[in-house]
């Protein structure tokens, strides 16, 4: 009962190093493929944004003709 498991722990590696294996583990994307994505982010979120903005205005003139009744 008084007995303790010793539990044996990992050896620790240094912060940087983990960090330098993981950068190495990951797999960038080509310039091309980065600049289509990115074109394809920006367009899609300037359409729903005029989409948003065209709606607030539409119910916006739906209730103050409401309001004004």
């Amino acid at each position: 009962m008084g007995e303790t498991e010793k539990l044996e722990k990992a050896p620790k590696t240094s912060w940087f190093g983990g960090l330098k294996a993981e950068f190495q583990k990951i797999i960038w994307p080509e310039k091309k493929s980065l600049a289509r994505q990115t074109t394809a982010v920006i367009a899609v979120s300037v359409v729903l944004g005029l989409l948003i903005a065209l709606m607030d205005t539409v119910i916006q003139y739906g209730v103050d003709f409401l309001v004004n009744l």
